[in-house]
């Protein structure tokens, strides 16, 4: 699984990156990704911090 963060949607709230530190990270005061793929193990972290971000700003690819 891929997660992918549109920068021009990102409201940077941070949420992602307290949530989700192994994969999401604040650069510039908008949230990035820093892992090419998601470990098995955070899938599912990583979907719930995607339906919780404000904006809508992170996307999931299966």
């Amino acid at each position: 699984m891929k997660v992918k963060v549109d920068r021009d949607v990102c409201i940077g709230s941070g949420g992602c990156a307290k949530s989700c530190p192994e994969v999401f990270r604040m650069e510039d005061g908008k949230a990035t990704v820093y892992v090419p793929e998601v470990p098995s193990a955070l899938e599912d972290k990583c979907k719930s911090v995607a339906q919780g971000c404000p904006s809508g700003a992170i996307k999931i690819e299966e």
